[in-house]
């Protein structure tokens, strides 16, 4: 299949992970499985997944800001302390069975579900006392599942911010950018040093995924938790899915 081909079946995917991660994270797990789908090697279709999640990433990122739906001090926090975390999950990786980890997504996941479905008040801003410790906590955790496993590490992290941070929905999301977007350069540089990007996919993807992260964030921005809440019993269904079909039909 030639380039051009594969860009007209990649790039409204690339878009779809677009929107669907700038409003509630885990837009990975279309991208890069379309990626990978379309025959592009492991360590290419991540260079290639991160370098167009980034520019994504970037634009909800700026727009969130000028918004004003960023908590810095939250975001700083866990992004820190996600980078240990990260380190730690990685190293994790190499010694213990990630299939242990993807048993326990199977009762985690509905469980979240039904927890965003069935509180009333889910997204709205709590007072929590400890805000800042709960946050390290989160990212050293959070970024420990990253290094690990990492599949809707975003929406995991968007779900705490508001669920046990106390962070209203939007803000959430908003903080969550900050924390993916510091990975993720981090992340990239690697990718691009090693030569793991292929540009002539890469840019007109990128490009997809910045139309997505601008339309993604602008609905986010305009409807609140009408739109945050149903993506991510979406994003919790998709990652139910990959689990499923890794543990049983992988």
């Amino acid at each position: 299949m030639s380039d051009l081909h594969i860009l007209w079946a990649l790039c409204p995917l690339v878009f779809l992970a677009g929107v669907i991660d700038s409003i509630a994270g885990g837009g990975g797990l279309i991208s890069l499985t379309a990626y990978a789908a379309f025959g592009l090697p492991p360590t290419m279709a991540l260079g290639n997944n991160k370098f167009s999640s980034t520019c994504g990433t970037t634009i909800a990122t700026i727009r969130y800001a000028k918004g004003h739906d960023i908590d810095w001090s939250v975001a700083v926090v866990a992004f820190l302390c996600s980078m240990c975390g990260s380190v730690v999950g990685s190293h994790l990786a190499l010694v213990f069975n990630g299939v242990y980890l993807q048993y326990l997504l199977l009762f985690l996941v509905p469980v979240i579900a039904v927890l965003t479905l069935a509180k009333p008040d889910f997204g709205r801003a709590k007072e929590c006392r400890h805000k800042i410790a709960v946050s390290a906590a989160t990212g050293l955790v959070i970024g420990c599942y990253d290094g690990f496993f990492g599949p809707g590490t975003g929406m995991f992290l968007t779900w705490i911010f508001s669920a046990v941070v106390g962070l209203e929905l939007l803000k959430a999301v908003g903080t969550t950018k900050v924390v993916n977007l510091a990975s993720n350069i981090a992340a990239l540089i690697t990718f691009a040093v090693s030569g793991n990007i292929d540009y002539r996919i890469g840019i007109p993807c990128a490009l997809s995924s910045i139309a997505g992260g601008y339309i993604g964030s602008g609905l986010a921005l305009k409807n609140g938790a009408k739109v945050i809440k149903p993506m991510l019993i979406v994003v919790l269904a998709l990652l139910l899915v990959k689990v499923v079909t890794n543990l049983f039909f992988g």
